[in-house]
């Protein structure tokens, strides 16, 4: 079930089922680069506006599932207008800057976008666009993203299954909704 939070922004309800912090694995495999396992954690938040706030972080995993070194960290802001446009800044840390703009589909919490713009520091490797399809699956936030260069065309180059992150005191505070803990329930968890 999504729960919509009773400050959120009335535009942004449509979007409500990527509220929250999520976390999972995926791999990754692009021309260039080496074929690797990677960890990721993402947070979609708001605070009243008409905006989600965005936030990624992945990291290279080892054949033993631990972390050995970051891969790539994104933030950014998610509008969606009242035709179910969505619009998308990111920036990333290697100098990238991205305009995205896409749609949530019909009748499913599903969001495909597509760059429009793309802005490079000098720092940054080659990058002229891509795309990204989010879905939420049974409870899971699950995407892929494609991307392409100059010298390489459009292709799959990254993908996700994120779990809901859920902390103890998120869990202490929906029992004590229920009435199955008292007030310092948290001491539960301990």
């Amino acid at each position: 079930m999504i729960e919509i939070p009773s400050d959120l922004h009335r535009d942004l309800v449509p979007l409500a089922w990527l509220l929250g912090n999520w976390a999972g694995a995926g791999v990754t495999d692009f021309p260039g680069s080496a074929k690797a396992n990677f960890g990721q954690e993402v947070s979609f938040s708001h605070d009243g506006r008409d905006f989600l706030e965005y936030h990624s972080h992945t990291w290279v995993l080892d054949a033993d599932g631990n972390k050995v070194e970051p891969l790539e960290s994104e933030s950014g802001f998610w509008r969606i207008d009242k035709d179910r446009k969505v619009e998308t800044v990111m920036v990333r840390q290697d100098g990238v800057v991205e305009v995205w703009y896409g749609e949530l589909a019909d009748q499913k919490p599903q969001i495909d976008l597509a760059t429009d713009a793309v802005a490079r520091t000098a720092a940054s490797g080659p990058y002229s666009g891509g795309k990204r399809l989010y879905g939420y699956v049974k409870g899971d936030l699950m995407w892929v993203g494609e991307k392409q260069t100059p010298e390489v065309p459009l292709r799959p180059y990254m993908s996700a299954q994120l779990k809901k992150v859920v902390s103890p005191e998120d869990v202490a505070e929906m029992a004590r909704n229920l009435g199955d803990l008292p007030d310092d329930g948290i001491a539960f968890f301990k």
